[in-house]
């Protein structure tokens, strides 16, 4: 953001932008690119690593279903939460500056989360390390943005779209290698050496860019009301949806402990409605605060002329739509092929690198369909893609599926990722004036990051929802462990082999667990479709 100086004739006039020279022209740009690509697969790899090793951090550490999910999600939380927050933070005081802090908050994080011995240290550090994530994730965006000009920009953005899509997919091989190989805490400490490098070559290539603050009264103008009902309204409609499969989302089936606390709702009400309005209402009051800080002239955390750009504002809701779908099934996809298919980690994660090669082989060659196609409609061809695949998965998930079958969906699935995500970043902030980037690179990394919580929160109370209703047809000595079924994110499974359970009992309940999986992806699926007829909006808008 620019600021203004008055001219001689009392009007005003734009103020220089702060960098002392244009990034455009710094011949260090192309390897200062590829340090930020490697920052973002560092925090995008550690947001997908988990999924693999979650059935073993879960036996090791007696996790339960809630657990889990706040194993896996509350990385996501803390990044949505603070992505906006930590987008102007980089805008005023330096991007570079902000990366370099996050890499090594990161990386401290990553060595307390290896470290843990319970499910709440371990929540305690994945929620510190998405702290550090919300540090690196805007200022890599918004570097780019501020580096590149013009043809150089879109390749760019093709870098960052793919290394977002290939890490993704990338992260369940990783896990499952480290995991088989070593031990689960290797998912966390493999971060240092590279968050090491990624500090030493910042140093080194990686210039400053920032922007001028708005100065009212004399004064820095903050949005800390702003900052504080963002925070509030994000973080308490994840939470809420998270601990629903607990607290029970009407009725109150258990209370809210909060360390030494216990929240109950009001009468028979579970506290997760209370929690939904709170951060409807947190939400609401946002954006209104938002709304009068902008007509007053003063700076703002969230930029709501920017949703007046057609293509931003239908590439948002692309971009949240299919967060949750893909992360719906990162979660999921683990859990069945561990404890119903009975893999190891390192064989689930082979399976699931068939959406990373499939994601990397088209996130290369998605610019040259986007030359010939265009951006929008490239994005279009992946997300059908994307939608066939998880639509024939929840057709085909069984206790006895073919692996070789799953491969070939998921290679498809992942060829579509690719295409989507390369293309969708630059899709969406191509309408962005360039003075607004770091504004439209959070709102953006923001949306994508609440869709990866919600996709998690999402598929696993559809799981939760899924094993419920199918319990009721558990019959004999299965029938005593549909709780368990439930409440262990399905690891009972590996446990009722290892201890030579009946055949008859191990089948049943590898049947109720398929079934739950199969309903979680189809609302992946029902996610994605909406994701698809988003970017088929923007396609329109763009032709327009």
């Amino acid at each position: 953001m620019k600021t203004s100086r008055p001219s001689r004739g009392g009007a005003t006039t734009p103020a220089a932008p702060s960098t002392p020279s244009d990034p455009s022209t710094d011949p260090r740009r192309w390897k200062a690119l590829g340090v930020l690509a490697t920052g973002l697969a560092l925090i995008v790899i550690d947001g997908s690593i988990v999924a693999v090793s979650l059935p073993t951090i879960i036996a090791d550490l007696g996790l339960d279903l809630t657990d889990a999910q706040w194993v896996s999600t509350s990385y996501a939380v803390v990044l949505s939460a603070l992505l906006l927050v930590s987008g102007r933070v980089g805008d005023r005081i330096g991007r570079r500056r902000l990366f370099l802090a996050g890499v090594a908050l990161f990386v401290v994080a990553s060595v307390l989360a290896a470290l843990a011995a319970g499910a709440g240290s371990l929540i305690g550090a994945r929620l510190l390390q998405g702290v550090g994530g919300a540090l690196i994730l805007p200022s890599t965006l918004s570097t780019v943005n501020a580096t590149f000009r013009g043809a150089e920009r879109a390749a760019a953005f093709g870098v960052w779209g793919a290394v977002m899509a290939g890490a993704a997919a990338l992260g369940p091989l990783l896990g499952g290698w480290l995991t088989s190989s070593f031990s689960w805490p290797w998912i966390f400490l493999v971060n240092v050496p590279i968050g090491i490098l990624v500090l030493a070559g910042t140093l080194a290539w990686v210039g400053e860019t920032r922007d001028a603050p708005r100065v009212t009264g004399g004064r820095r103008d903050l949005d800390v009301l702003g900052t504080l009902l963002s925070a509030l309204a994000l973080g308490s409609l994840v939470f809420a949806i998270i601990e629903a499969t607990t607290l029970g989302w009407f009725t109150e089936q258990a209370p809210l402990v909060l360390g030494s606390h216990t929240l109950h709702g009001p009468g028979p009400l579970s506290p997760v409605p209370v929690l939904l309005l709170v951060g409807i209402a947190a939400l609401a009051a946002f954006l209104l605060v938002e709304r009068r800080r902008a007509a007053a002239g003063r700076e703002v955390l969230l930029d709501l002329t920017l949703f007046r750009l057609p293509a931003f504002a239908w590439g948002n809701i692309t971009a949240g739509t299919v967060a949750v779908g893909e992360f719906a099934l990162l979660f999921v996809l683990p859990l069945y092929l561990v404890n119903v298919l009975a893999l190891g980690t390192l064989q689930a994660g082979l399976v699931l690198a068939a959406m990373a090669g499939g994601a990397f082989l088209s996130g290369t060659a998605a610019r040259h369909l986007a030359g010939a196609i265009g951006a929008p409609g490239t994005v279009l061809v992946g997300l059908g893609l994307e939608v066939l695949g998880v639509g024939v998965l929840a057709a085909l998930l069984g206790p006895d599926t073919p692996l070789a079958l799953l491969v070939a969906v998921l290679v498809v699935y992942g060829l579509g990722l690719g295409l989507a995500s390369a293309q969708l970043t630059s899709t969406v902030l191509a309408p962005v004036p360039q003075e607004q980037s770091g504004q439209g690179s959070a709102t953006q990394s923001t949306v994508r990051q609440l869709g990866t919580a919600l996709g998690t929160a999402i598929s696993g109370a559809m799981l939760a929802a899924g094993l419920a209703a199918r319990s009721d047809t558990l019959t004999g000595e299965a029938a005593r462990y549909g709780p368990a079924l439930t409440d262990s994110a399905g690891s009972i499974l590996p446990q009722l082999r290892a201890q030579h359970a009946a055949p008859g009992t191990l089948d049943q309940l590898g049947t109720v667990f398929a079934d739950g999986a199969r309903l979680a992806m189809v609302g992946s699926a029902g996610f994605l479709l909406l994701g698809l007829l988003g970017a088929l909006a923007v396609w329109r808008a763009a032709r327009r």
